[in-house]
């Protein structure tokens, strides 16, 4: 096996065990659902992806596409694809779904509201050591924000606006009322009966709550940035947008407007007033500390330059807390504004996006590892009493025995233990050299598509010591692996379908290869077909001679294609903005005889006992039926 060193700073032990598990508990959580024996879940992991992973500040994911504009799996680009904002289906009934990864949270009482991706997650923390959920609602976008007022909570849901839910009973929250902000609603702030809501390129809108069932707008102002974040406090309206804080004059809710602003020196993302002073997280400069004792004139008075990216702050007394993305949870002292210093901090082992604080705790949202609950009676030494562990960290997992077999990104191939399903315990790794994205086993062999290091296959007879034998340099990114006789069918992206030789693990070489018109993200092999998830559509390729591989028919999907399931005379495509049943006993005639629209990253799809389990990049896992009219 190969190593790499980590370095584990201002964590205890049982974080970083936490930490290393988290694999373990989280494949676990699909398999138990799905299925009592241990069959493949090839695909279904892209429940698992690791949303803080696939921001503008990392790597974007080797072999797949890099336009944005174009490329639903951005976490901010989800609904490109055109997904519908409320449920639209033929012939496929939703039955349920899981949550995804924090990104917020917002705590009244005994209760914590989770932005869970496309999930709101409520959990009670009356005991902060033990959080348990108690309900949840599926949302038709990405949960940014949520506020709490009274028995409602109101949503921030990207593209599909603001979504009002009636949480009055916990164990059952509801929508009772949405309004569609004109772009991304990204932050929200209650008062009274209006909602403030931050929307992206359309500024501040007002909407007037009072009938939480019909709200509507009364008023706008279009302010000169991106509106992430907004905060209330008496006649005024904070917005941190884009370059800098703007101060709205709300005493008028149908006519506000701009009265003052102080232009922060990089990205104002969360904005938070405490008597005179809005404090600013404004990513890598830090959080800034602005005197606004007069609205129309605000200006510095202090900054605190965190080591990573400031991207929420919430103040309680004399401290303010900020979560900053890389380095967690760090506690600053701002008795003096002009001189903020820092007193303590707490580095959670994923990425800290958003933070709440309550009493003697502070609630941490972390986009990779669910919400961290940390001790902060002594700010000078914050430490984790409790955490609720989310879905979300790795890109696939196959199961063949008593082991799962887990594509992780770029810690590689895991191999994990499932003999007992109530105690999964990783037994051995791999580290291939790039970006493990997807796995298939197959005798003694894990054949791993591995970005761009293409196919790597992995000798996994003693699970224990997994080695590489041999691989195939694909020319283009490797994202997905499909093993059948003795080829390897691997979806290589730019470079469409390669079909490669295995019959001799040590010395695998392509026999052939069809290049695909778009980008080839996924393929699943059904009898003398490889059916291929290829941008917008369902290729169907002949491989009946593995050396001259050619396309028969296909499908154009409305959105992006990228995941396929082949079950009887069907194929299941998962194609961003939802689910697509296509009928296939005609190879060289697919059409589509059902569909389900209303998902906001719809990847991975698996069928299983008359079910649909489809992994939905914002909003976890989603179990549909299929039915037919009489």
């Amino acid at each position: 096996m190969t190593t790499k060193s980590t370095t584990w700073s201002g964590k205890s032990n049982d974080s970083s065990r936490r930490t290393k598990m988290l694999n373990i508990k989280k494949a676990i959580i699909v398999l138990g659902i799905l299925l009592n024996n241990f069959i493949s879940l090839s695909l279904i992991l892209a429940l698992f992806c690791l949303p803080g992973r696939l921001y503008a500040q990392t790597p974007p994911v080797p072999g797949f596409p890099q336009e944005r504009e174009l490329d639903p799996r951005h976490p901010f680009d989800l609904k490109e694809n055109g997904a519908s904002p409320s449920a639209i289906s033929r012939n496929v009934e939703f039955v349920g779904a899981t949550g995804g990864a924090v990104l917020d949270v917002f705590v009244q009482g005994n209760y914590a509201y989770l932005c869970a991706y496309g999930v709101l997650v409520i959990l009670d923390v009356s005991a902060p050591a033990h959080p348990t959920k108690v309900g949840n609602i599926a949302l038709p976008d990405i949960a940014e924000d949520v506020y709490v007022s009274g028995s409602y909570a109101y949503v921030a849901d990207y593209e599909s606006g603001l979504r009002v839910i009636d949480v009055s009973s916990p164990e059952n929250p509801f929508e009772v009322g949405f309004y569609d902000t004109p772009d991304r609603a990204s932050g929200v702030y209650v008062s009274g009966s209006y909602a403030y809501v931050a929307a992206g390129g359309s500024g501040l809108r007002v909407i007037d709550v009072s009938s939480p069932e019909n709200p509507f707008e009364v008023g706008f102002y279009g302010t000169p940035g991106y509106a992430w974040d907004v905060y209330v406090s008496g006649n005024y309206a904070y917005v941190a947008d884009g370059y800098g804080l703007r101060v709205i004059d709300v005493s008028s809710p149908a006519n506000p407007f701009e009265v003052g602003f102080y232009d922060t020196p990089v990205i104002a993302h969360e904005v938070y007033v405490s008597g005179n002073y809005a404090y600013v997280a404004d990513d890598y400069s830090g959080l800034r500390v602005i005197d606004v004792s007069s609205p129309a004139n605000p200006f510095e008075v202090g900054f605190y330059d965190t080591p990573g990216y400031a991207n929420s702050v919430y103040v309680s007394g004399s401290y303010a807390y900020v979560a900053d993305v890389y380095s967690g949870l760090r506690v600053i002292d701002v008795s003096s504004p002009s001189s903020p210093r820092e007193v303590g901090f707490y580095d959670t082992p994923g990425h800290a996006y958003g933070v709440y604080v309550s009493g003697s705790y502070a609630y941490v949202a972390e986009s990779d590892s669910g919400l961290c609950i940390i001790d902060v009676s002594s700010p000078a030494n914050p430490f984790e009493v409790g955490f609720y562990d989310t879905p979300g960290i790795a890109w696939d997992v196959y199961v063949s025995g008593s082991y799962a077999y887990v594509a992780d990104w770029d810690k590689g191939l895991r191999v994990i233990d499932v003999s007992s399903p109530e105690n999964p315990f990783e037994v051995g790794f791999y580290d291939t050299p790039s970006y493990a994205l997807d796995v298939y086993v197959s005798g003694s062999y894990a054949y791993v598509a591995d970005g761009w290091s293409g196919l790597r296959v992995i000798d996994v007879s003693s699970p224990e010591n997994p080695f590489e034998v041999g691989f195939y340099d694909t020319p283009g990114g490797a994202g997905d692996v499909y093993v059948s006789s003795s080829y390897a069918y691997v979806a290589d992206y730019d470079y469409g379908l390669r079909v490669i030789d295995v019959s001799s693990p040590e010395n695998p070489f392509e026999v052939g290869f069809y290049d695909t018109p778009g980008g080839a993200g996924d393929v699943y092999v059904s009898g003398s077909y490889a059916y291929v998830a290829d941008n917008y559509s369902l290729r169907v390729i002949d491989i009946s001679s593995p050396e001259n591989p050619f396309e028969v028919g296909f499908y154009d999907t409305p959105g992006f294609a990228y995941g396929v399931y082949v079950s009887g005379s069907y194929a299941y495509v998962a194609d961003g903005s939802g689910l697509r049943v296509i009928d296939v006993s005609s190879p060289e005639n697919p059409r589509e005889v059902g569909f389900y629209d209303a998902l906001g990253g719809a990847r991975g799809v698996y069928v299983s006992g008359g079910l649909i389990y489809v992994a939905d990049f914002g909003g976890g896992l989603y179990i549909f039926e299929i039915y037919r009219r009489r």
